[in-house]
């Protein structure tokens, strides 16, 4: 096999996140790809506040990381937020909310903070630290650190915050929220997808 073929394959078998487009001037220019309800949500590995890491194969998959010690497949809720993000904060207590319902049931929920990694844009260089930030108002749900912002660039491509995830026992995506939405019932709407996919009960897909 020559040395341009095993270029080509190499690059065909890249994960790329950018599609090139061209503009009317006929210049190349990166599109964003944004992820879709129907996807199969990607694969993450981020750190807790303990300095554990923790998997989203772990909970959701056809093939879950570690079968022996968590062999349930459960409904998985992430949510990515940033300590300097105002949308945010109407959504947290919420989301609080369906933690304390369902954290007895088959439903991981995660917050993902990007805080750290957009702290080179200046103006949230001193945003709070997300650790003492939800102790301070009292939420309880589990909290994932996207330091370098690595997830960030798979699931929120486009910076636009809040945005929440809701995956199927299998890691299909079933909901995407994009932003806060004033009036809306997010506790309503969520609960009923949530629970639709509870009655499922984990049956393998064909």
């Amino acid at each position: 096999m020559n040395r341009s073929l095993l270029l080509f394959i190499a690059f065909m078998s890249l994960n790329v996140t950018f599609i090139k487009a061209q503009n009317k001037d006929g210049n190349v220019k990166p599109e964003i790809v944004q992820l879709k309800v129907g996807d199969i949500a990607p694969k993450f590995a981020l750190r807790t506040l303990d300095g554990k890491y923790e998997m989203l194969t772990r909970w959701s998959g056809e093939k879950l990381s570690r079968p022996a010690s968590q062999p349930t497949r459960h409904i998985v809720l992430v949510s990515f937020f940033a300590t300097w993000c105002q949308p945010c904060m109407k959504e947290l207590p919420l989301l609080e909310n369906l933690w304390q319902k369902y954290q007895n049931d088959a439903v991981r929920i995660f917050l993902i903070d990007i805080t750290d990694a957009t702290r080179s844009v200046p103006q949230y260089a001193d945003a709070p630290k997300p650790g003492p930030f939800l102790k301070e108002r009292g939420l309880t749900m589990p909290l994932l650190l996207d330091t370098y912002g690595m997830a960030m660039e798979t699931y929120v491509p486009d910076r636009v915050l809040p945005r929440l995830f809701v995956l199927d026992k299998y890691r299909e995506i079933k909901l995407i929220k994009r932003g806060f939405h004033e009036g809306e019932d997010f506790e309503g709407e969520l609960s009923k997808v949530i629970d639709e996919l509870l009655k499922q009960d984990g049956k393998k897909k064909s």
